[in-house]
């Protein structure tokens, strides 16, 4: 399975901020004139001013809507700044579940003093050679998540999951969910889909199937109760305050929750 890279804003916003300017370069025969390179440059501060008004999360979902890609992967690895904030020493080691594992992990252990370890609960065969060289070092494996875990209770003091239990019918979710709790020592964090969100691509259906359960945030928070798990609400409100200042809206559906004691 070839993981699913984020979409790269800045690289989209660099080539449509060069396009009205690339006939007017062109045109010259010899080098640039100042007027051409001056006009460039106010185009990069227009699209600066741009992504500052509206964060760079926003423009960032704006061209994943265009791509057909609403899976919550993506918004992991742009929270992550922010989740540090919230959760701060804690994140110091972090297990991630779901798709595209490889691409969040790769993420993760670019932050400093950041362990990161990946379970991708799919199939890994044509992944990348990034993602190949994380499982040669351990750093990432295919688990199948309906069933225990290989690792003892409290192992990470972070689990994140996304995109993975929307996929489970509710006798598998109701394994899968008590078995991540488990592991976890601080907390555990949730990204799912709003209902009717998703729009998914031919290969994801290929690879998922039909079956995505999106559900909404009252059923959560009462299947939550019901499995005994309480959501961090000091962890919330720090969340919810570098959220702001980083001018972030999340697109999917956020769940702080305590560890089992």
């Amino acid at each position: 399975m070839a993981t699913r890279r984020p979409v790269n804003p800045s690289r989209r916003v660099v080539d449509i901020g060069k396009a009205p300017f690339s006939s007017t370069i062109s045109s010259r025969s010899g080098r640039p004139s100042v007027l051409s390179v001056a006009l460039i440059v106010l185009a990069i501060f227009v699209v600066g001013y741009f992504l500052r008004g509206q964060g760079t999360f926003g423009v960032r979902e704006a061209f994943s809507q265009v791509d057909g890609d609403f899976l919550c992967a993506s918004e992991v690895e742009f929270v992550i700044p922010i989740l540090k904030k919230a959760y701060g020493d804690s994140m110091h080691k972090v297990l991630h579940v779901g798709p595209s594992t490889c691409s969040i992990v790769s993420r993760l252990i670019r932050e400093e003093d950041t362990e990161a370890f990946g379970i991708e609960p799919y199939d890994i065969e044509d992944a990348d050679p990034t993602c190949k060289r994380l499982v040669r070092r351990g750093l990432a494996r295919v688990v199948d998540i309906k069933f225990p875990l290989p690792y003892r209770s409290k192992s990470f003091p972070i689990v994140i999951i996304s995109d993975a239990l929307d996929y489970l019918s509710p006798k598998y979710l109701n394994r899968t969910l008590p078995e991540l709790a488990r592991v976890a020592a601080d907390g555990l964090i949730i990204f799912t889909g709003y209902p009717r969100q998703y729009k998914l691509k031919a290969a994801d259906k290929t690879k998922f199937g039909n079956s995505v359960k999106l559900r909404s945030g009252t059923w959560w928070i009462q299947y939550f109760v019901q499995m005994g798990l309480e959501e961090n609400e000091a962890v919330v409100k720090k969340f919810e305050q570098a959220a702001s200042k980083s001018y972030y809206t999340p697109k999917c559906q956020v769940f702080h929750l305590k560890p089992y004691l």
